[in-house]
């Protein structure tokens, strides 16, 4: 697991409830049948896959997570540039086996 600052943040930030989805976040959950609360619940055994602590629109973090079917999910969460609240999911979406490992966690045309 990568050890990352921003996911002890959004983490943080979750336990006390201080979170915005952005409205691409919610057509993504929206379209996968993903439930808002599986996201937030899961989030405390999710797995960091990739970590942008000086991205342009702030630090994100791409994460592994389950819903309570343990289906695979993957999750961008991340905190506004220039702000420490809320936490902010980006976007969520259901995991093409085609596109990723067997585990989920590398892209297949990753080397």
């Amino acid at each position: 697991m990568i050890e990352s600052e921003t996911f002890t943040k959004v983490k943080s930030l979750i336990e006390k409830s201080d979170v915005l989805i952005s409205s691409h976040g919610y057509d993504e959950l929206a379209e996968d049948g993903i439930l808002v609360k599986d996201i937030l619940t899961s989030v405390k055994s999710a797995i960091v896959l990739e970590d942008y602590p000086q991205f342009g629109k702030g630090p994100c973090c791409l994460l592994l997570q389950r819903d309570a079917r343990n289906a695979p999910i993957h999750t961008v969460w991340g905190i506004s540039a220039g702000t420490q609240r809320p936490a902010v999911l980006i976007t969520a979406y259901r995991l093409s086996p085609d596109r990723w490992s067997e585990d989920f966690t590398r892209r297949k045309n990753a080397k």
